[in-house]
């Protein structure tokens, strides 16, 4: 197996723990409240729903949202360029800050803590854009030979 390919499993797997630990923040939250919208969840501890989430759930939820428009355009392209072998150095290099930059965008966003989150959102989407740029490099330099 590649480097590349094992740096990407890897910030695969972080980024999938990173997502279940923002789904467990929300479950935390819930819980330390006994506090559920759904009747069937409140009923389960003899409670009434909610009429609306606990500040944290949505917050979490947000996070959760701005994961599902990004972390699967990482999937895809970082396993476009391990298949189009482009350079393996450079592609995990964009994997790893890409991933580090996605858990601290999931701590700036649960802390609420801005420059940060928009920063750290920034660096994810160059890191996703030279993704990109790696791959069009390969595909143009494979059409010209």
């Amino acid at each position: 197996m590649s480097g590349a390919l094992q740096v990407y499993a890897l910030c695969v797997v972080v980024l999938f723990l990173k997502m279940l630990l923002v789904s467990c923040y929300q479950g935390y939250h819930r819980l330390r409240f006994v506090a559920f919208t759904n009747p069937e969840d409140a009923a389960v501890f003899k409670r009434a729903a909610q009429a609306t989430e606990r500040p944290q759930v949505l917050r979490a939820a947000k996070a959760w949202a701005n994961d599902l428009e990004n972390i699967p355009c990482f999937f895809a392209l970082g396993g476009l360029a391990i298949a189009l072998d482009t350079p393996a150095a450079l592609g995990a290099w964009l994997s790893i800050v890409f991933t580090c930059a996605r858990a601290l965008h999931t701590w700036a966003y649960l802390a609420g803590v801005q420059p940060w989150r928009t920063l750290f959102y920034g660096v994810g989407v160059v890191c996703l854009l030279g993704l990109c740029a790696i791959i069009v490099l390969k595909i143009l330099k494979g059409l010209l030979h």
